[in-house]
């Protein structure tokens, strides 16, 4: 009986382990391949450091988008990374990702709007100082912060250092990202804006 019921067991860690969902390195902090530098005009270049992503700072939006973004989910995923800022005062890690199709993207925004405002652009036409996954938090330069945003097809979440900063319903509300520099940056990109930023470990995960 004792060994039925292991072999029981057994079998469904089996079951578990071939339905667990891989998660999908986009950046490992050995190269760039997989991502393209845009320049819309001022924008800073985009550099390997170390094992980091670095964003050098510009007059706009500056940063790179992931290539193979066809070939991830659109929904049911996670993205987690870390970032720093190391110059400037606004946002340091801006994550454009999608949001249902390749076609409809927002952005979370992290320390933008003097340095501190924390949200996702743009709900129903309003970005994330305007609208309610707006909040303000302090962030220090040169301080590493793990970053984890979460897309379902009812609500879209995000963490700060563990501490959540979003949680918001978008069943009946309109997607899209702020109009303007970064629509240049779809559909899954990471940016800054007037700041120079070091970015590492990113990696996406689906969601059973």
């Amino acid at each position: 009986m004792k060994k039925s019921i292991l072999a029981i067991l057994f079998s469904i860690g089996c079951l578990l382990a071939v339905d667990a969902p891989k998660s999908v390195v986009l950046f490992d902090g050995k190269s760039l391949d997989n991502w393209q530098m845009v320049d819309i005009g001022g924008s800073g270049e985009v550099l390997l450091e170390g094992d980091a992503m670095l964003i050098k700072m510009g007059d706009s939006v500056s940063g790179a988008i992931y290539k193979k973004a066809a070939e991830l989910p659109v929904t049911n995923y996670e993205i987690t990374l870390e970032a720093r800022r190391t110059q400037g005062v606004d946002f340091f890690c801006g994550l454009t990702f999608p949001v249902g199709d390749l076609k409809t993207s927002a952005t979370f925004v992290v320390g933008g709007w003097g340095g501190s405002v924390t949200g996702i652009s743009s709900i129903d036409g309003m970005d994330a100082s305007e609208n309610s996954t707006g909040s303000y938090q302090r962030y220090e330069d040169d301080k590493w912060y793990k970053i984890r945003l979460r897309v379902t097809p009812k609500n879209l979440s995000a963490w700060v250092s563990e501490k959540q900063v979003v949680d918001c319903d978008i069943e009946g509300k309109k997607i899209s990202v702020r109009p303007g520099p970064i629509e240049s940056f779809l559909p899954l990109s990471l940016t800054t804006f007037g700041t120079e930023a070091e970015i590492k470990n990113v990696v996406l995960t689906p969601l059973k």
